[in-house]
């Protein structure tokens, strides 16, 4: 085979393959976003759970006081029970 005929066999099978990636990737990103809209809402309280202990490993952490996360968990806690 010459070489321009391998570089056209290369090139056109590059771009095949970043077409199908492309489209791959969308794909993926579509069934997420669908399964992220049709999935149930968590309820309140598994919602407070999960804030609690997020706020619990801040703490932890150092990245913010006890006193901090109990106001941040109090002012989380009526938006969400708000929202219920």
């Amino acid at each position: 085979m010459s070489k321009k005929a391998i570089r056209y066999v290369t090139r056109s099978t590059a771009a095949a393959a970043g077409g199908i990636a492309a489209v791959a990737t969308s794909m993926a990103a579509a069934a997420l976003a669908a399964s992220i809209i049709l999935s149930p809402a968590a309820d309140a309280s598994v919602r407070m759970v999960g804030v609690h202990a997020d706020l619990a490993r801040a703490v932890q952490l150092n990245e913010v006081t006890e006193e901090q996360a109990a106001r941040f968990e109090a002012r989380i806690a009526g938006s969400i029970i708000g929202e219920a």
